[in-house]
């Protein structure tokens, strides 16, 4: 591979001639590992051009770079990087700048110090990885999936590839998911109330900052997805966890002044309860007497395995109170960052021109390809077979989670890919989390960061069945309920 010439400058503040400047620029390249052994060096002829420099001093520079063993030459075909030049040093070459800024007093805000969920990024190379929200690479239909992204580079589609959609979306994309997707939750919208997203957290962001402000009140359940809880936190807008328990979010406990009522009906995150459809209408009741906003968190209603979903709030919607939040991240796969809201025209009509000021629109081609998969019928095959792989999975968990004496906290009555579980009192499910992973290679989720409030209760943790193969649940679980019945009362 060529070092593009762009790469070489020479440093006004060094000396000698420019022989000698430019052998020491060339030098440090590849001393510091920026020019690497067999890359090509650009010609004499290029380089002395950008350097505004003439052709032989640069031959020269390389004559003695090459007697030096820094670079070779082959024939005719120019000057490389040799295989004998001096090896770069291990450690980071690059040299230590004195940061005078003082940061604290120039970031006019912070975002980091919330709690989140943190995930290994080597996830598959622990034995036992009870993560959640990650995909199975034996499940993945990457054959059509290859073939979609390759149609989606196609002649025709040329320019859902390239062309600025300005802040607008792939129209095969939305129309899909008005007479495929809404449907099956028993919505009807027309185009202009549905924008795609970067995925579920990109919408929950967007609604945000179109509805609250410092003034307003937002309602979320306890516990939560702690995205929404930080998202909220950096609006700064009042915010009230409201507990749930085995059937959702309580109407009745939900107060007066409430603005925007957070809410994941479905699959209620973390516990996995679904709201019964008497809770439904009651919390649309309780809407609209506060006359309040509810937004519908509805990311995991394909993964319903067990038995049909309940049909979802915005289909039992008649105010058009109820703004509808779907993701792709969990049929597919998280990396795909595709999601859609849905709600009334005006709303969707402020949140896009919002997305537009800042990213005016997901990636052409991710757009594209994700249609066609859909489309072509891949993409209910695939939930279909992830479905049953799923159940499969939670019937061998439950039934280890029962043999070993486990706590299950919370778990879907319609599917889902995760237990909620507790441990006894006086387990730190952050402690045991570590110990798990460091000597058991057991990855589980603390459930501290899903409670508001500054003493969140510690003992809770969620496993999901979602990525680990059915072999090596039970010996997971095992590992699990060793190492709590290890953890000593103090």
């Amino acid at each position: 591979m060529g070092i593009p010439v762009e790469n070489f400058f020479l440093k006004p503040d060094t000396k000698g001639t420019l022989q000698a400047r430019i052998q020491q620029m060339v030098a440090e390249g590849i001393l510091s590992g920026r020019f690497r052994r067999g890359e090509k060096l650009p010609s004499s002829r290029k380089l002395a051009k950008h350097l505004g420099v003439s052709r032989i001093t640069v031959t020269l520079a390389y004559t003695e770079l090459l007697s030096n063993d820094y670079l070779s030459s082959k024939g005719r075909s120019g000057y490389f990087v040799s295989d004998d030049a001096p090896t770069p040093p291990t450690f980071d070459a690059t040299p230590e700048r004195a940061d005078s800024v003082d940061w604290t007093r120039a970031l006019g805000r912070r975002f980091t110090g919330y709690a989140t969920l943190v995930k290994p990024q080597n996830w598959q190379d622990y034995r036992y990885p009870f993560l959640y929200g990650q995909t199975d690479p034996q499940l993945f239909d990457h054959a059509h999936w290859r073939l979609c992204a390759l149609q989606a580079l196609g002649a025709k589609d040329f320019a859902a590839l390239t062309q600025d959609y300005s802040d607008q979306d792939d129209p095969q994309l939305v129309e899909f998911i008005l007479r495929h997707t809404l449907p099956r939750r028993g919505i009807t919208a027309r185009p202009d109330e549905v924008l795609i997203t970067l995925g579920a957290q990109n919408a929950l962001w967007l609604t945000k900052q179109a509805l609250l402000n410092e003034s307003r009140l937002a309602v979320i359940e306890d516990p939560c997805y702690p995205a929404l809880r930080e998202i909220l936190m950096r609006a700064r807008c009042f915010v009230h966890a409201t507990p749930v328990d085995k059937d959702g979010l309580p109407p009745d406990q939900i107060p007066e002044g409430a603005d925007v009522i957070f809410v994941t009906p479905s699959h209620q995150c973390p516990t996995s309860y679904t709201m019964p459809l008497a809770r439904r209408q009651a919390l649309l009741a309780r809407a609209r007497d506060l006359d309040a906003l509810i937004v519908e968190d509805d990311y995991e209603f394909e993964i319903a395995h067990i038995k049909p979903p309940m049909p979802a709030l915005k289909s039992l919607d008649a105010d058009g109170r109820v703004i509808y939040v779907g993701s792709f991240s969990k049929s597919l796969f998280p990396g795909l960052r595709l999601g859609y809201i849905v709600g009334s025209a005006p709303f969707i009509r402020e949140v896009r021109a919002l997305r537009a000021s800042i990213l005016r629109h997901p990636p052409g081609h991710a757009q594209r390809t994700t249609a066609y998969f859909l489309s072509l019928g891949h993409y209910d095959s695939l939930v279909k077979r992830i479905g049953k792989a799923l159940n499969d999975r939670r019937v061998i968990m439950e039934h280890a989670i029962r043999k070993y004496g486990l706590t299950i906290a919370g778990k879907g009555t319609h599917g889902g890919s995760s237990f909620w579980m507790r441990a006894p009192d006086h387990v730190d499910c952050e402690e045991l989390t570590v110990r798990l992973r460091e000597e058991a290679s057991v990855l589980i989720e603390p459930g501290t960061a899903f409670f508001a409030g500054p003493n969140p209760p510690r003992n809770f943790y969620r496993i999901a069945y979602s990525s680990i193969a059915q072999a090596r649940i039970d010996p997971g679980i095992a590992e699990i309920a060793r190492a709590i019945d290890a953890t000593s009362v103090t």
